[in-house]
């Protein structure tokens, strides 16, 4: 996660808890990190975000998805 924040931050701690509801769900990668950016707008209202979800190898194909949000 790469942001500028605008009058609110993340909680390094409260994030780590909040991207573990993540583990076991079946969403697709794109949906996962576009959730995640939407999530984080909403209660942020940051000036720019950019959430980059770097996922391992299923089946010998490892993906990047990044996602963009700015004021």
């Amino acid at each position: 996660i790469d942001y500028i924040p605008n009058k609110l931050c993340i909680e390094l701690k409260s994030f780590k808890y909040y991207l573990l509801n993540y583990r076991n769900k079946g969403i697709f990668y794109e949906a996962a990190t576009n959730k995640i950016l939407d999530d984080l707008v909403d209660v942020l209202n940051p000036k720019e975000i950019t959430i980059t979800g770097s996922f391992t190898a299923r089946g010998g194909i490892s993906t990047t998805v990044k996602a963009s949000h700015k004021k």
